[in-house]
């Protein structure tokens, strides 16, 4: 789909005849998903050859920002931001003197706000550095978003992972009775560790999109400071260290991230290991009583005890009597 936007906002929507020409003060021309034949238009109306999907997916920084004869050639990984199940896409930059091509696969809403801020006069676009910077400030400002509902998730996370066993351990034996089953709470940790593992690859799709603006702001504020007005700079250097603190910013979550897996991991053990003390104690609880019905079981002709009148109460008693002990020995020891 094209979408064409001149100094007073949008003049064109949507997709046209291709023989119609392009208008002459359409300053930003944003592709979303392009087909071949509006790629083709496109570059048969500016003279700007449009990058390919895959030429906007190459990883080297040669390929992500490139001189061209009219202009430069930009492209970076952009998280999706969708909530369930985040994603990276290539979004691409064309920046001429004249104008400003924009290449993308999915909507995003930093480009909403900049066509609704266009339009409305708040902010005049009347350059293409001027659209270019707009749209930087508007995908930086979208990342910071992200990163600080990422922090708030984490904090979620925390309180979970660390306040799990507080009301069983707190509140007593009525508590106690209340707490969950061994199944509901494994079910609850697989829940927290899919959480953690979610946020964990989304800040890293976010780290990739704030390492390509990194690479991207500088690059355009050395290389096209011929086409920066005098205002344009400072707003440049601002953006380039928004950018640095959200890296930093970044790194702390990712930190927060491992901290919360490794605590989860460490919740994961000691439940495991109270499976084992369970099946510790019923193992050794049940070593005497079997030891003894054994011995009174051989088949031998002179046994004292079967000629006992009380002979099998007090077979049945030292049974009982050998599994109660080792139960009050570990109950003495806080084993369960």
């Amino acid at each position: 789909m094209i979408n064409l936007h001149g100094p007073q906002g949008a003049v064109d929507a949507g997709s046209r005849d291709a023989a119609e020409p392009l208008p002459p003060h359409a300053v930003w021309i944003d592709l979303n998903d392009p087909s071949a034949e509006e790629a083709q238009r496109i570059e048969d109306g500016t003279g700007i050859r449009v990058p390919s999907r895959k030429a906007l997916s190459e990883v080297e920084n040669s390929s992500r920002l490139r001189r061209l004869k009219n202009g430069f050639s930009l492209s970076t990984p952009m998280i999706t931001f969708d909530k369930v199940d985040s994603l990276l896409m290539p979004l691409g930059f064309v920046l001429t003197k004249d104008r400003l091509v924009t290449v993308r696969f999915h909507e995003m809403r930093a480009f909403a706000e900049v066509r609704k801020r266009i339009d409305s006069g708040d902010d005049r676009g009347t350059t293409s550095t001027e659209i270019f910077l707009l749209l930087v400030e508007e995908l930086v400002d979208s990342l910071a978003d992200a990163l600080e509902e990422m922090g708030a998730d984490l904090d979620a996370l925390s309180t979970r992972i660390f306040d799990f066993d507080v009301r069983a351990k707190s509140g007593g034996d009525e508590a106690r009775t209340k707490s969950p089953t061994p199944r509901r709470r494994d079910l609850a940790l697989r829940r927290i560790l899919r959480g953690i593992g979610r946020r964990g690859k989304a800040l890293g799709k976010i780290r990739s999109s704030l390492l390509g603006l990194e690479r991207i702001v500088p690059f355009v504020a050395g290389e096209c400071e011929h086409l920066l007005g005098a205002e344009q700079v400072p707003r440049f250097e601002a953006v380039r260290r928004d950018i640095a603190s959200l890296d930093e910013f970044e790194i702390r979550l990712s930190e927060n991230v491992q901290f919360l897996l490794d605590a989860t991991l460490g919740l994961i053990s000691i439940e495991q290991n109270n499976t084992f003390r369970v099946l510790t104690v019923v193992s050794v609880v049940g070593v005497p009583p079997t030891l003894i019905a054994s011995m009174y079981g051989m088949n031998f002709k002179h046994m004292p005890e079967l000629d006992w009148l009380y002979g099998y109460p007090y077979g049945l008693s030292l049974i009982a009597i050998s599994a109660l002990v080792p139960i009050l020995f570990f109950r003495l020891r806080g084993w369960f």
